[in-house]
């Protein structure tokens, strides 16, 4: 698949997309974010994007940064874009904006920006699988779930749990990726896993690792 073929919607992938830069955001192929957009300069991407294709390109920087995102930050290669869902303004004139991916693209490179935001030319070619729904299992489904509460419990975070026992595969890992308090370099390694199951079991042991080392931390205090 190459910019400016159909997506499972049949709506064109544009080769050229409005570009995010947010460290620590994970967008996923058929998840959804939601976003709490104030800056003026992304106030304006909303706009032109529901004007236009309603599509954006979420990245991260490479490099930890301070809010707000400098315009010349240097990006990952690897994105995921996104088409807006839903949306509200708020009374104070935020957007509350829900994102649906569409498909992980490669940046080919920056062009001029427009409005104070940053766009690039993509390549969807690498990850046309995107478009195709997950109907695969991932092994040690229960495993996560058991590490999943643990890790949880251990940052005082809550869930849902006959809810996400009850999801697919594919919802599960893509929900727990997107959630789960992970360093930036953490996410885009999840972004950048071929399929469910590299993701899964990416997932998977990067929380036994995390949960492992806070039980060990404990230890330690308590001796």
């Amino acid at each position: 698949m190459t910019a400016g073929v159909p997506d499972s919607s049949g709506a064109a992938l544009p080769a050229i997309l409005p570009i995010f830069p947010l460290g620590g955001a994970l967008l996923l192929p058929r998840a959804k974010l939601p976003l709490n957009i104030f800056e003026p300069r992304y106030l304006t991407m909303v706009e032109d994007a529901l004007a236009g294709t309603r599509t954006i390109g979420m990245v991260q920087p490479r490099d930890a940064v301070e809010h707000p995102v400098p315009d010349d930050a240097v990006i990952y290669d690897i994105g995921c874009a996104g088409r807006i869902t839903s949306f509200s303004e708020t009374d104070d004139g935020r957007y509350l904006v829900t994102l649906s991916g569409i498909s992980r693209f490669v940046v080919v490179g920056e062009i001029e920006m427009v409005r104070g935001y940053r766009r690039a030319a993509v390549d969807y070619g690498r990850f046309a699988d995107d478009l195709v729904e997950e109907t695969g299992h991932m092994a040690g489904r229960e495993r996560l779930l058991a590490t999943v509460r643990a890790f949880f419990a251990k940052n005082g975070m809550d869930a849902d749990w006959p809810a996400l026992e009850a999801i697919a595969d594919d919802t599960l890992v893509s929900a727990l990726a997107m959630v789960c308090p992970l360093e930036p370099t953490e996410k885009q390694a999840l972004l950048e896993c071929p399929g469910l199951a590299e993701r899964g079991e990416f997932l998977l042991n990067l929380l036994e690792i995390v949960t492992r080392a806070g039980d060990e931390e404990t230890s330690k205090l308590r001796h």
